[in-house]
């Protein structure tokens, strides 16, 4: 039993050894395992980067979900990241913009709106009001017009700030105009200061109903006595659109009788098509289907109608459709030929996507490498949360900054994909953990076969 036991002795070690064999043979990633490469230049604080992924890049990936994406630092070793994918949703960004002010007057007992005689400068702003400039006697401040005519933007909220004798509410009518003479109702508006022992409220805000306007009239209820404002403040909204990462041009794989057909190099989820028309004077309808493969049918994204006409001296142009988001790995655009076709030049093709962004934490020697385009990859992200730790979208946009920086390295890589059902590598790493294992049953079963040694009395 001596030999047994030795031998179960020797079993974790040989044990580790087999089941370190797939993984020796496996190998580890290294930047030459991929067809794409490009150096990275990191600014501002670490150790934690993200980098806009330009679309052109993208395209080099074999995989539409980019897995075969990595990080490498200046060892060649692997570097832990996450994949952002950009909203779809256009955003908002509010601006507060002080605005001027000036008082309307009316007789105590009159019940109509006071009326309104201005001098406008160029580009509307008001310059003066001439009527209640120097209240005559028996009339009351009864309210105020705001220039909001710098705006182009949808107003959204207001801001006021007053000084008065006493405290309370006070209610107004909002109306809007954009010739001073035309008003249309937004609504009513309430200010209010209340103060007791050491507690103070202001009410100042009142949301707006987002639509532009270039100029504002507010009328006082009760009292009718308006107070005398010391700050007028209009917040805007601009609508940002949702970040769009667009490819160069890409030329049709063939093109005949109104109809021209694209390829790209991964099916990707597009957003946007961008169709430059080379003639002017061109109207045509056209229509996009697109699919994953030759194996399928093609099924409807986009119907809209491109063109590039004159007006008033300049020239407008609508050359963009808006896509579902449906990955597509080939695109067909049929040209309604009544329109007159798009001529004998052939169009140019844009595609869009969402952004990707790619957050990466720095560990090693730079340089630091960005590569893609390797087929047997394994997706190796990890989600946002687990990188950083405590993340939140502010933390993320104070990362450091990582750019792709001069020319990508592009290199001949073997990388054909196994047949369906055949895959080797696996069936290799099984056979050695097989050889293994029954070498140790072979180990055993001759311990146990030979004679025991007689034990010396």
């Amino acid at each position: 039993m001596s030999r047994l036991s030795s031998l179960f002795r020797l079993l974790p070690a040989l044990l580790a050894s087999v089941l370190a064999a797939p993984l020796a043979l496996s190998g580890q990633e290294s930047p030459d395992g991929f067809a794409t490469r490009v150096p990275l230049e990191l600014s501002g604080e670490g150790p934690w980067y993200r980098l806009e992924l330009p679309l052109a890049l993208h395209l080099t990936a074999r995989h539409a979900d980019l897995r075969d994406l990595r990080v490498f630092n200046g060892e060649g070793e692997p570097l832990a990241y996450a994949l952002t994918l950009g909203s779809t949703q256009p955003s908002e960004t509010h601006t507060e913009t002080p605005v001027k002010w000036f008082p309307l007057y009316s007789p105590a007992s009159a019940p109509d709106s006071p009326h309104i005689r201005v001098q406008r400068g160029t580009g509307g702003t008001l310059v003066e009001v001439t009527e209640g400039q120097a209240a005559d006697a028996g009339e009351v401040l009864r309210g105020w017009v705001l220039d909001a005519s710098a705006l182009k933007q949808p107003l959204q909220k207001l801001i006021l700030d007053w000084s008065a004798d006493r405290e309370g509410f006070q209610r107004f009518t909002i109306e809007a105009s954009d010739d001073l003479q035309q008003w249309r109702s937004w609504g009513d508006g309430q200010i209010a200061r209340l103060s007791f022992a050491d507690e103070r409220i202001d009410q100042r805000e009142m949301a707006l109903p987002g639509l532009r306007a270039r100029y504002l009239r507010l009328l006082w209820e009760s009292p009718q006595q308006a107070p005398a404002l010391t700050q007028a403040l209009v917040v805007s909204s601009t609508r940002v659109p949702a970040p769009i990462a667009w490819s160069g041009d890409l030329p049709p794989r063939r093109a005949g009788n109104g109809e021209f057909y694209w390829e790209l190099p991964v099916a990707l989820p597009l957003e946007r098509l961008r169709i430059e028309l080379p003639q002017a004077n061109t109207l045509a309808p056209v229509t996009v289907q697109g699919r994953r493969d030759d194996r399928q049918q093609w099924f409807w994204l986009a119907r809209g109608l491109l063109y590039r006409l004159p007006e008033n001296g300049s020239e407008v142009r609508q050359e963009t459709l808006e896509l579902p988001g449906t990955p597509v790995h080939q695109l067909k655009l049929q040209v309604d030929e009544r329109g007159g076709g798009l001529g004998s030049a052939t169009p140019r093709l844009q595609v869009g996507v969402r952004t990707t962004q790619v957050v990466f934490l720095v560990r090693g020697t730079p340089p630091y490498t960005l590569a893609l385009g390797n087929a047997t990859a394994k997706a190796a992200n990890l989600p946002l949360a687990t990188l950083i730790p405590g993340y939140d979208d502010e933390r993320l946009a104070r990362l450091g900054v990582a750019t792709p920086t001069g020319e990508a390295v592009t290199a001949t890589v073997k990388q054909d994909q196994p047949e369906a059902g055949t895959d080797w590598k696996r069936i290799g790493l099984w056979a050695v953990l097989v050889a293994g294992v029954g070498l140790l049953v072979l180990m055993a079963l001759s311990v146990l076969r030979s004679p025991a040694t007689p034990r010396q009395e």
